[in-house]
């Protein structure tokens, strides 16, 4: 069935259920990707979009998306409840916009994140899954993109109360992590068991930390987090159990939460190996990366499309692991697909609407009606553009900071 028949049929049947915003958008998606506008008004917009998002929960943490149709698991429409996992890595990106664009407004709202995200600390020094809507549970993935904030948050305040809350958290970690560099114990309640690669992210945040407090067992286990990573790694760059849900057809996000997180241990720790692993995974998804920019947002492990949608947080995320390689290596091509991956991630971002929850937004998939955060625009798709776009913006890689 072609594009258009398809945002027909979904178009009237979200029109059927009594969802027109729905509706609208796949009959919007049914035409295919808009014209991207200038970087500098997708960066205000995505940037307004989050603070949206913040204000939308009384300032408690930033709403996890905004949901065009009824939400499966919270069964509402619009703002859903503050989301601390990525509540956690927004606020760096919030306290980098502030500095680049002068808008002191961003740090202040940074600084209110992360003393919420302390208010809500679990007392074994985790972070809970989920959001603050659902039953609570500690989360190793959660606990890792929190600690990228309280860094953060440290950094710029120099407030101990950020700090205390990164090292108890950070402790939880490293107690946490057996000795093969796999965390097995303390999963999200929202995955599948396993693994799980793409936990070098949260291995990314301990090495943070490590450098920021000069913490020897910090280091030491994140770099065993992104060894763990490496041995389940093919020779093509394709990571095995990389998924939340279908590890033999990993999503772009994990793939390059995976990727990420290794090249960024490497870069902090001077570890080549761990930089050559990440540019193996860069290597790989190039092959799958279209010429329009199109990258499908599951792959197998040949690196063919297992999909006909994109998943636009893999986007903006993978355009951010071609950013630093190429920065680092020099490498044209990975500068190119950077720059491909992330005009197609802009194209998929309505810059027209007077709805707030949608104008600034960046969809799970492309059409709106694919596999991944279907009918939402998710905070952390925002997070992961608004970070490409600063490093434009600032002429250097975007994101380093978590």
């Amino acid at each position: 069935m072609s594009t258009r028949g398809k945002a027909l049929l979904e178009s009237t049947k979200w029109r059927l259920k009594g969802a027109p915003l729905a509706a609208g958008a796949a009959w919007r998606d049914g035409a295919g990707p808009r014209a991207a506008g200038q970087p500098n008004q997708h960066l205000d917009a995505t940037l307004g979009w989050l603070e949206h998002a913040h204000a939308a929960t009384g300032g408690n943490g930033v709403a996890r998306s905004f949901v065009l149709r009824r939400h499966h698991r919270y069964g509402i429409t619009g703002w859903l409840p503050a989301y601390p996992e990525t509540t956690g890595y927004i606020i760096p990106t919030f306290y980098d916009a502030a500095r680049q664009l002068a808008r002191p407004q961003l740090a202040l709202q940074a600084t209110a994140m992360a003393a919420w995200e302390a208010s809500i600390q679990l007392a074994d020094g985790a972070v809970r899954g989920g959001t603050v809507a659902d039953a609570v549970s500690p989360a190793v993935f959660n606990t890792g993109q929190v600690l990228f904030g309280w860094v953060a948050a440290f950094e710029e305040t120099r407030e101990e109360r950020f700090r205390e809350a990164a090292r108890r958290a950070a402790g939880w970690l490293v107690d946490h992590l057996d000795a093969d560099g796999c965390w097995r114990r303390g999963a999200s309640q929202f995955a599948a068991a396993g693994g799980h690669v793409y936990n070098a992210r949260a291995a990314w945040g301990l090495a943070r930390f490590a450098e920021l407090a000069d913490d020897g067992a910090a280091r030491s286990a994140a770099a065993r987090a992104a060894d763990f990573a490496c041995r389940n790694q093919q020779g093509n760059g394709w990571y095995a159990d990389n998924c939340l849900s279908d590890p033999q057809h990993p999503l772009t996000h994990t793939i390059a939460y995976a990727a990420q997180g290794v090249l960024e241990i490497g870069v902090l720790q001077r570890e080549e190996r761990f930089i050559a692993a990440a540019r193996r995974t860069a290597q790989g998804a190039l092959a799958a990366l279209r010429d329009d920019g199109f990258l499908p947002g599951r792959l197998d492990r040949d690196w063919h499309p297992a999909v006909d949608w994109s998943c636009v947080t893999g986007q903006a995320q993978m355009a951010l692991v071609w950013d630093r390689l190429a920065r680092l290596d020099g490498n044209r091509d990975f500068a190119a697909a950077a720059e491909r991956s992330l005009q197609f991630a802009l194209r998929t971002q309505d810059l027209a609407s007077a709805d707030p929850g949608i104008r600034g937004g960046v969809p799970g998939s492309f059409p709106i009606w694919g596999g991944y955060g279907s009918y939402e625009y998710l905070n952390w798709a925002a997070k992961f553009l608004a970070d490409a776009l600063l490093g434009r913006h600032a002429n250097a890689p975007g994101g380093i900071r978590g």
